[in-house]
This record gives C-alpha cells, sequence and structure tokens, in this order.
C-alpha cells in the first residue's frame, strides 16, 4: 500500500493478482464495485457526467449514501468520479461544498497482476472544519477499500 499524503490528496495503490480486464470489470460495473465497496448500486451503470446513487450496506452506516457524479471512463484504464467525502451528517447541506475528485487507475504488473490506484484530490477547497475529519477518515477508507477490491476479486476471478 502506498501512503504518499499531503493535505489536498489521498493515493493509495495495491498489486492485485488479477488481468486487468477482471479488475477492470471488478471496477466499472458498478453492480460489482458496489459488491466490493460496500454500496448497493443494483440495476445501475456507470455513465460519464451521470449520478450513481445508493444506499450504503456497512452495519453502521445504513444511514449514508454513495452519491456520485461519474467524470470520467477510459475503458480499462481509469474511472474517476466526483463526490463529497465523508459527507455523514444527515442534517448539512454538502451540495454547497465543492466536491473532490476520486481517480481509479489500472496499470499491467508482473505476472499477470494489475497495479491499481486510488488517488482522491481536492481536499485543500473542503471548508477546514470539515477537512479535518473527511481527510483522515478517507485515507484509512482507501487502505480498506483498496484491500476489498483486491479480496473480492481473488474471491471471485
Amino acid at each position: 500500500m502506498d501512503n504518499n499524503d499531503n493535505s489536498d490528496r489521498i493515493e493509495r495503490s495495491i498489486v492485485i493478482q488479477a488481468s486487468r480486464r477482471r479488475v477492470w470489470r471488478a471496477l466499472a460495473d458498478a453492480e460489482e464495485f458496489g459488491r466490493w465497496f460496500g454500496v448497493n448500486l443494483e440495476g445501475q451503470a456507470f455513465v460519464v457526467g451521470q449520478r450513481t446513487y445508493g444506499p450504503l450496506i456497512y452495519p453502521g452506516y445504513e444511514h449514508m449514501a454513495f452519491d456520485v457524479v461519474v467524470e470520467r471512463i477510459e475503458e480499462m484504464e481509469l474511472l474517476s468520479y466526483r463526490w463529497h467525502p465523508y459527507a455523514v451528517d444527515p442534517s448539512v447541506d454538502y451540495s454547497r461544498e465543492p466536491p473532490t475528485l476520486v481517480t481509479f487507475t489500472l496499470k499491467d504488473a508482473p505476472r499477470n497482476s494489475t497495479l491499481a490506484t486510488v488517488v482522491e484530490s481536492g481536499f485543500d477547497q473542503v471548508p477546514a472544519d470539515r477537512r479535518v475529519e473527511a481527510f483522515p477518515m478517507n485515507s484509512r477508507g482507501w487502505e480498506y477499500q483498496m484491500n476489498n477490491i483486491m479480496q473480492h476479486v481473488a474471491a471471485h476471478p
């Protein structure tokens, strides 16, 4: 796991013992993404310029939603979306804040494996009182999620 953090961006990388095609499917198919990410995206697809929305299914986080707008899709290489990081308080209108940008990239790695990287950037634009909590929570969260995709792909070749 890569731990190159500064105040504006979080970056995590992991080598997954699977082909790029397999990892891409786990990433770009919204329903499959939801299974490892912990969100119900049943019947949805990631489409550039469109919103993808679904309730989280992690115990204790069911009151939260995965709410993103897909920014870019470059088949087999890149998926990015914008969202409001650590938007956990139902009484707060996060739409007034600038969203961060989450970008997943895939590259071939030795022995038919794939280097998967996620970068979440734009934290310097998040209000300081929220950033102080959102940045460390998402930093830990991305470590967890990168392990989730690795375990998901291993369990569902």
